[in-house]
């Protein structure tokens, strides 16, 4: 398995998920990851030229700052979290982070992503719990960790996606007793719908999540199954949502292959 998804990579992927797949299983330096993240880097501190692939343009936006955080954390690169830090200050002081800045608007983006300044809970969730599993520590974090907290007592309605993003943070955040009663209290929401296909171990990657409770263990190793069985004849896996722009079909093919073989070996099935 491994070795057709090396094969899969190799021959599709950016330099980044070379040097990301090359650390996870074949030894590759940290430092190589580093370097490939830090060529996305603007003089502001932030992240453009679609690290994320569905944002494209050079402006720095803030899903390039959490895939850069997500990058540095596979790797323990903490260190590297301060520009973005300093970023996320000048450009979200209150906390809360938007899905895309109105300086993007110029540029290709796919259809979702919204450019209009408004934060919200789905980014500063996702950003906030990269942060803290980095360990590293910021008044804005502890200003987004409080904006965090307020929108997820308050959740009564939401999307896959923000659930997910929800309990990321609820996943890494210090107060264990109030995130495990805050993630009882929304598991509900997933089991209400959840019409965009995300499955158990989206919101569960690794055993500790919090929301791998929401599962039976037959269910989810149905799921962990079928992740397993998801890898295609040329090595990679596909993902979920569409590509809307042709060069992103390789481009997330790849993060998603990488992801997958993370989550087997989590769960123990791959070594």
């Amino acid at each position: 398995m491994i070795e057709r998804a090396r094969n899969f990579i190799w021959h599709n992927a950016r330099t980044l998920e070379q040097r990301w797949f090359e650390h996870a299983f074949d030894g590759g330096s940290a430092d190589g990851v580093v370097q490939a993240v830090l060529a996305y880097r603007n003089d502001d501190g932030g992240y453009g030229f679609a690290l994320e692939p569905d944002h494209r343009g050079p402006t720095s936006q803030p899903l390039h700052a959490l895939r850069a955080l997500q990058v540095f954390g596979e790797v323990n690169a903490p260190e590297h979290a301060e520009s973005i830090l300093n970023w996320l200050e000048a450009t979200c002081p209150g906390g809360s982070v938007p899905f895309g800045l109105s300086t993007s608007k110029d540029h290709p983006k796919a259809p979702w992503v919204q450019a209009d300044d408004q934060g919200g809970l789905l980014l500063t969730a996702q950003i906030a719990a990269a942060l803290k599993a980095l360990g590293v520590t910021h008044p804005w974090l502890d200003r987004a960790s409080d904006y965090c907290w307020q929108e997820i007592d308050a959740l009564e309605k939401t999307h896959p996606y923000e659930l997910r993003a929800a309990v990321m943070f609820l996943d890494e955040t210090d107060d264990r007793k109030r995130a495990e009663l805050a993630a009882e209290k929304i598991k509900h929401l997933y089991q209400d719908g959840n019409e965009e296909n995300l499955a158990p171990h989206h919101y569960a990657a690794k055993p500790t999540s919090l929301a791998r409770s929401w599962f039976t263990d037959d269910e989810f190793s149905k799921d962990l199954d079928e992740l397993h069985d998801g890898q295609q004849e040329d090595g990679g896996w596909n993902f979920g949502f569409p590509a809307f722009t042709p060069v992103v079909n390789f481009e997330w093919r790849s993060i998603a292959t990488i992801d997958a073989l993370l989550t087997l070996k989590r769960y123990g099935r791959i070594s």
